[in-house]
């Protein structure tokens, strides 16, 4: 199975156009047009049902002590894990492209809705439920995607891989607010072929672009 997308190159930077946030001369950063990148894949194997999109960072810091910290930076050999930033599942076999801004156009301060979307395919909650459940303006569901915003003082460019799944049924065994691993358990067994993109992106200025 083959990947592609017009919005970036495997490898590159990713656009602020696609993130959460971008660098800001005051207060650090501020938010970006989280739009969605295209996507389009080919070649799927016979036997496919459905299709899965997710998209996780694996370079998230797995303690926030120095988090967004004035005069403190996140260490590079600090233990990482991961956080998704979109979570898609049942698309129908039919389906081989994902246009941009189709399933976010801006930030939605308290989430998007979700899970079900009109084609029948389903949006599952993303990470960024969990890292603004403690705040007033920001706390909700954010259903599908919502693009990067790494600490703007980490000290290593985080990485976003795109990863599109074939699988063998129409229906994933997923329900209710479903999450990025909750995915990734349900899929096993089921998976005929996967294809990624993977870019990157800092919002630390002293890390070379």
């Amino acid at each position: 199975m083959h990947l592609r997308s017009s919005s970036f190159a495997d490898g590159a930077v990713i656009s602020g156009v696609h993130t959460f946030c971008v660098p800001a001369a005051e207060g650090h950063v501020c938010l970006g047009a989280n739009r969605n990148p295209h996507l389009a894949w080919r070649e799927a194997p016979a036997g496919t049902r459905s299709f899965v999109v997710l998209c996780h960072d694996p370079d998230v810091p797995s303690r926030g002590d120095d988090v967004n910290q004035e005069g403190r930076l996140v260490p590079a050999d600090l233990p990482r894990v991961d956080f998704f930033h979109w979570v898609l599942v049942d698309l129908p076999e039919t389906q081989m492209e994902i246009a941009e801004g189709s399933h976010s156009s801006e930030v939605t301060p308290n989430g998007k809705p979700g899970p079900d979307r009109p084609d029948g395919s389903r949006h599952g909650l993303n990470d960024y439920t969990g890292w603004f459940a403690g705040d007033a303006q920001m706390k909700g569901q954010y259903f599908g995607y919502d693009g990067p915003c790494p600490p703007w003082n980490d000290s290593i460019r985080h990485r976003y891989v795109f990863t599109v799944y074939a699988l063998d049924v129409h229906r994933l065994t997923v329900t209710g607010a479903f999450t990025g691993q909750d995915v990734r358990n349900a899929m096993h067994g089921h998976i005929l072929a996967q294809a990624s993109l993977t870019v990157t992106y800092s919002l630390n200025p002293t890390i070379p672009a």
